[in-house]
């Protein structure tokens, strides 16, 4: 007999027949002549009540099982005679598959913190939490795939190991084979011609400039893959480690890029709140009682347009003292992103126009020399989600630009290829996965919505 799935159990429509299920043991009790095991496959967030009869054969073993026992229960489903619980099953043959030791095992039946639960990331799926938290992940990097698919783009996987800084910002993690007791030196200096690669090598920041190679030849593409930055940001807000989305559109302006950004964040919210209901319900009430009905407000709004210097005179004007200065010219700080979302405009906001010296190379300049053509969406309770921006295809201004940015202009010969042979308008963005997953769930932390998170002095699991 093939297992049945908890979930698969308690979406028939009716009881009746035998099944076999197998999971772990949350709790067990007894009443009279009868036990009751509450079992998890992870399948969902219901648990699932296996009834064991005193008359049973396999009743003894009954009395070994403690929480987190792995078990196989055989017997007819029926409906259940106890409050909350729609079926049960009653057991004809039950077998342990694994014994887990009350003495040590970590998690008991008791609410533990998530300071705990981060030091044991090899059991914390087994919570309620974390089961859930995998579903919604899961559910949300499906409906990502499913956007782009259905609208034509390809996937591109671009590579993890680069030998270019797409953000201009140097913060990078070396790859290097080289031995760091004694690497080979030239001139006094480390050789890295003696290095795997033959030059100094990196783990990428963004697979964005690559992807701008396929969408000036397929047009419409995206990634969705690992990214690192070797900020020692030890907040709850950064990992070295994250996964990124980042489309790339050709024969696109700002203003498309800003409706397909509107359109994804739209789709993605509202498969996580119809795939999985009962998690979203959980995280609601355990976590953040705006999680669900935030989602709803981004779903059902129609999202405002700001340019930067628009927002700047907003902040200015608002009357309100702020901990970050506010001045045409400085970046907004998480702090103006919320006070124009939760409480200028009470919807999500799409900000353009930036100042170019706050902005990365790449990015379109306006013709007023000052400002270029990038976008933030911001979204209540975290400010930005999405940054993006339309990209500079004209080989001289970004040319300009990459000198103006302290840029090897001869280390990017093949991004200015792409401006030299049929450049074309094109735009993108970049949307953090875990900072969406984090805002959807409304977890304070930015750790307990990645399965192993990568920070400073943490590389455990």
């Amino acid at each position: 007999m093939q297992r049945t799935r908890v979930k698969d159990i308690f979406d028939r429509e009716t009881a009746g027949g035998e099944v076999l299920v197998q999971g772990w043991v949350k709790t067990r009790r007894s009443s009279g002549a009868v036990s009751f095991i509450q079992i998890s496959d992870g399948s969902t967030l219901k648990d699932l009540q296996i009834v064991v009869e005193q008359s049973s054969p396999d009743y003894p073993l009954v009395e070994t099982l403690n929480t987190g026992c792995s078990v196989c229960a055989t017997g007819e489903l029926v409906e259940s005679e106890g409050r909350n619980q729609k079926y049960e099953v009653k057991a004809s043959k039950l077998e342990v598959l694994g014994q887990a030791d009350p003495e040590e095992y970590p998690l008991q039946k008791k609410r533990h913190t998530l300071e705990f639960l981060r030091e044991i990331a090899h059991l914390r799926p087994r919570t309620n939490t974390f089961g859930a938290m995998a579903r919604v992940r899961n559910t949300m990097a499906y409906a990502i795939h499913s956007f782009y698919q259905e609208r034509g783009f390809q996937y591109i996987q671009t590579p993890m190991i680069t030998a270019s800084d797409a953000e201009g910002a140097g913060s990078m993690f070396r790859v290097t084979t080289l031995d760091l007791q004694d690497p080979p030196r030239q001139n006094g200096l480390v050789d890295s011609t003696e290095d795997f690669f033959g030059q100094p090598t990196y783990l990428t920041v963004s697979g964005q400039l690559e992807a701008e190679i396929f969408a000036l030849a397929l047009s419409d593409v995206y990634t969705f893959g690992p990214t690192f930055r070797a900020e020692n940001s030890n907040t709850s807000r950064h990992l070295a480690e994250f996964w990124m989305v980042e489309p790339e559109v050709a024969f696109c302006d700002l203003d498309g890029l800003a409706e397909l950004a509107e359109d994804f964040l739209k789709f993605v919210f509202s498969q996580a709140l119809d795939k999985c209901p009962e998690d979203m319900a959980f995280f609601n009430q355990w976590y953040d009682n705006t999680a669900i009905s935030t989602l709803e407000g981004i779903i059902n709004s129609s999202f405002e347009r700001l340019t930067y210097t628009e927002a700047v005179k907003l902040l200015e004007s608002s009357g309100e003292s702020f901990e970050f200065p506010v001045s045409w010219g400085l970046d907004l700080q998480s702090e103006h992103e919320r006070y124009i979302t939760e409480k200028r405009v009470g919807k999500p906001v799409v900000v353009t126009d930036y100042p170019k010296d706050i902005k990365a190379f790449y990015m379109r300049m306006n013709d007023d020399g000052e400002t270029v053509r990038a976008m933030d969406v911001l979204v209540p309770r975290i400010g930005e989600i999405i940054g993006g921006s339309q990209r500079e295809e004209r080989q001289d201004v970004l040319l300009d630009r990459m000198k103006q940015a302290g840029l090897d202009a001869e280390t990017y010969w093949w991004y200015l290829d792409l401006r030299r042979y049929g450049t074309v308008p094109h735009a993108g963005f970049g949307l953090g996965f875990e900072r969406t997953v984090q805002f959807a769930t409304g977890m304070q932390n930015i750790r307990d919505v990645i399965p192993f998170p990568r920070t400073p002095n943490n590389v455990e699991f």
